[in-house]
C-alpha cells in the first residue's frame, strides 16, 4: 500500500489485482462501475477507514494530477 495526502488528509492506496476483484464497485471519479475481474485502486482514509472507495486506476491517477495543481 502507498500513502498519499488527499485534501490534506492521509489516505492509504492499495492496488487490487484482477484476480482479487470479485465484486462490482462504483468509481467516484467517473460514476461508472468497476466490474469483477478488473484491477483497480482502493483508497482508504487513514482517519476514517469505513469511507474507503474503489477507483478505476486511471480515474485515481487523474484525481491525483488534478489535486497536484
Amino acid at each position: 500500500a502507498r500513502m498519499f495526502l488527499r485534501d490534506d488528509d492521509p489516505v492509504e492506496v492499495r492496488h487490487v489485482q484482477p484476480y482479487e476483484a470479485v465484486k462490482t464497485y462504483r468509481c467516484p471519479g467517473c460514476d461508472h462501475e468497476i466490474p469483477p475481474g478488473q484491477g483497480h485502486e482502493v483508497v482508504v482514509p487513514v482517519d476514517a477507514p469505513d469511507l474507503r472507495r474503489h477507483w478505476h486506476t486511471g480515474c485515481w491517477r487523474r484525481e491525483q494530477r488534478r489535486r497536484a495543481r
